[in-house]
């Protein structure tokens, strides 16, 4: 059913899911944007800003792909009353420049709603509100197709949300540099979401902000993966149940910066193995209490250049940087295959931080800092002698020592922006 500015309908069973799907022809490039917002008409939370740099909402209520979203109505929280669906243009023109946009509504056992607009409709803007769906009592949609002056910056700010001061691009050599995006400072705190969520790890808040800002990291956005060895020689230190802690002592960090707060999670041995993402709600049991099925599963050896390369084919067409965590207790061997992918990753978003425990023999992981003909220095190593012996802050202050360095090497090389 083609559908005109203004149109408004009650929506259908709002147990299904109901997907947006966006379609532009122009002359420029677009970004498509979600804004969930309380009965004030303001954003909700910064993460209920759905955009090309933040995926999904924490309770998956909201998730784009590509140029659709998935929308569960029933995930939502209850204060958040109106999604609001928007056009940007990216760059210089305007939307009167626009060709054609569609942009369809479909619901389960209901007909597809579909609203044509082109540029004539639009004439000077930078923006337009495409579509709304809001709770008046009940769920409904609304095509608003209206122009807005101003770009995504201006559609966060008017719904009070406070931009930080762009990032100037600078100049590339490379095919692809990547984004690291400005962020709302209305950010709920992390110690906050510990309280809510994970009132274990609530302790942790503290430290790791101590260490964010006494190395000066910047606010950003960025992927956060944890691999961990499972060799036979780390048996003792899973039964212990250090392992478990090491995830715990980790995890904060993915959720202060990813966006959908989850830490990306490998074991290896022999053979690697991509295990669920860990959040907040499925932490505690990361580690499995017997381990011994998996550690035999994935052999008994360590073999890093196999985790290594599915670490780069993950994240080296990433839009955002990815901060890669690796913890080995030592017996590193492999050399020259090591040495290569250090070089091969150096030129893409990814930073590599080596940690060695209870453990010798670390091999070149103690050589990173001599490896020649990389575009970066992409990675850095310590190791604990024992750790459960070193404090929160020491082990934060530790990691969190040579990315920012990386993040601005890797911007003046192009890698990122």
């Amino acid at each position: 059913m083609f559908i005109q500015r203004g149109y408004r309908t009650k929506l259908g069973d709002i147990h299904a899911p109901i997907k947006i799907d966006f379609h532009i022809a122009g002359p420029s490039e677009y970004d498509i944007s979600c804004f969930g917002v309380d009965k004030n008409e303001l954003l909700y939370d910064d993460s209920y800003m759905i955009f090309y740099n933040q995926l999904k909402s924490p309770d998956g209520a909201i998730c784009m792909n590509g140029t659709s979203f998935n929308v569960n109505l029933d995930k939502l929280p209850s204060d958040v009353v109106k999604l609001v669906f928007t056009i940007s243009i990216d760059g210089d023109g305007t939307m009167g420049m626009i060709h054609q946009i569609n942009v369809k509504l479909s619901q389960l056992h209901q007909e597809d709603l579909v609203l044509n607009l082109t540029g004539s409709n639009f004439k000077d803007q930078k923006a337009i509100i495409a579509i709304e769906i809001y709770n008046k009592n009940e769920w409904r949609m609304n095509a608003v197709a209206n122009g807005f002056n101003g770009g995504l910056s201006q559609l966060l700010k008017a719904y009070g949300g406070v931009e930080e001061e762009d990032v100037q691009a600078i100049p590339s050599t490379l095919a692809s540099p990547i984004s690291v995006i400005p962020t709302p400072t209305s950010k709920v705190s992390l110690e906050k979401k510990l309280e809510k969520n994970a009132p274990q790890l609530v302790n942790l808040a503290k430290p790791l902000k101590v260490a964010l800002e006494k190395n000066k990291v910047p606010d950003i956005v960025a992927k956060v993966a944890l691999i961990l060895d499972i060799s036979g020689s780390m048996t003792k230190i899973y039964k212990n149940r250090t392992v478990q802690s090491i995830v715990n002592k980790i995890l904060p960090l993915a959720i202060q910066f990813d966006d959908n707060e989850e830490l990306d999670f490998w074991y290896y041995g022999s053979r690697p193995k991509r295990m669920e993402a860990v959040t907040m709600s499925n932490y505690y049991n990361a580690v499995p209490v017997n381990y011994k099925p998996l550690m035999e599963s994935l052999g008994y050896g360590n073999y890093e250049p196999a985790v290594m390369r599915e670490i780069i084919e993950e994240y080296r067409t990433s839009s955002i940087p990815a901060y890669i965590i690796f913890i080995t207790d030592g017996g590193v061997g492999s050399k020259r295959e090591i040495k290569n992918l250090m070089i091969e990753a150096s030129k893409y978003p990814i930073f590599w931080q080596f940690v060695g425990i209870s453990g010798f023999g670390y091999g070149i992981l103690k050589q990173l800092d001599t490896i020649k003909d990389r575009f970066v220095d992409n990675a850095n190593f310590f190791a604990l002698d024992d750790f459960n012996k070193v404090t929160d802050d020491e082990l934060y202050d530790r990691l969190l020592k040579e990315f920012p360095s990386w993040l601005t090497e890797a911007k003046n090389k192009g890698i990122i922006r």
